[in-house]
């Protein structure tokens, strides 16, 4: 039976067995693999990426497979062919895809019509790739991931979805900032309440940005006008001017916090110089990890 990445909790059952092979794997990064030999992956983007298209291309071709770009506007998927008939089609070629995409219904069309596995790449509502590799690397820099205070500062977004959501499945306390008009989507705070009633994780959620950092093991943020936002900047960069993570935010924090973004980030916006680039800050590390967590998501959804 085929097995989707469309949300974090579809690794609700091995999320930590996934972060763990992703740190052997990034030990073992210059031997040889060979796992994906023979396959071939489509990457179908709807929207433009660095990190995201380069460690997902660099992940298959170092697994020993092959990735195929997807622009859909080069395909009849941009002309009106259904995104249910594009899957059919695509999973008589391929032997998996992911999809960057506007819209999460649209990935769950693609998930639910492909008989190969689907992975989400970027949604409106979850961007589950990019949490496996901020996990992997609070691991790789903390030694652990339950028992620390993740605070999240900036806007209440697709990252805050899956983010709350994967605290939740490792235990880890989440302590959330945004301006009161852009609160998390309260259905994923809900949900992650109940995934804690099971771990311990404690989750809080606060108009206040120095209470959400307040003794935090991690500060996390990330832009405040997202792709197709752009006549919302004056008013979003007024509404979150209060929640810029500065040297005067993080000092709330613990000493030996860390500092991460999912980049690209708006230097002198969401985050300074100053803390962008403290000793602080895993930033560059973080991305690199998106290499190999994505290798560790190919061999566990490909086995």
């Amino acid at each position: 039976m085929k097995r989707d990445l469309i949300s974090i909790l579809d690794m609700e059952d091995d999320i930590e067995d996934v972060i763990a092979l992703a740190l052997r794997v990034k030990r073992d990064r210059y031997s040889k693999r060979s796992e994906l030999n023979g396959r071939t992956i489509g990457l179908i983007f709807e929207k433009p990426s660095t990190r995201t298209r380069i460690s997902l291309e660099t992940a298959i071709t170092q697994l020993g497979g092959h990735g195929i770009y997807l622009n859909p506007n080069d395909m009849q998927m941009g002309r009106g062919e259904t995104v249910e008939d594009t899957a059919k089609v695509l999973s008589g070629f391929l032997d998996a895809i992911t999809y960057r995409a506007f819209s999460h219904e649209n990935v769950l069309k693609l998930a639910r019509h492909s008989s190969v596995p689907v992975i989400n790449a970027l949604d409106d509502v979850e961007h589950p790739l990019q949490v496996l590799a901020d996990f992997m690397t609070i691991a790789e820099k903390k030694g652990r991931t339950s028992n620390l205070k993740f605070s999240y500062v900036g806007d209440g977004n697709n990252m805050v979805n899956s983010l709350v959501l994967g605290c939740s499945l490792l235990g880890m306390d989440i302590s959330i900032g945004t301006p009161k008009e852009y609160r998390p989507n309260e259905k994923f705070i809900e949900k992650a309440k109940e995934i804690s009633r099971k771990t311990g994780s404690k989750i809080v959620t606060t108009v206040d940005p120095k209470e959400a950092v307040m003794d935090a093991d991690i500060i996390y943020t990330d832009v405040w006008i997202s792709m197709g936002e752009e006549k919302q900047r004056e008013t979003k960069e007024k509404a979150f001017k209060p929640f810029q993570v500065n040297g005067d935010l993080v000092s709330g924090a613990k000493k030996d916090y860390i500092f991460m973004h999912c980049l690209p980030a708006h230097r002198g916006l969401e985050v300074t110089d100053e803390v962008a680039d403290s000793i602080n800050s895993v930033i560059f590390q973080e991305a690199e990890n998106r290499l190999h967590s994505a290798k560790a998501a190919f061999l566990t959804l490909m086995s």
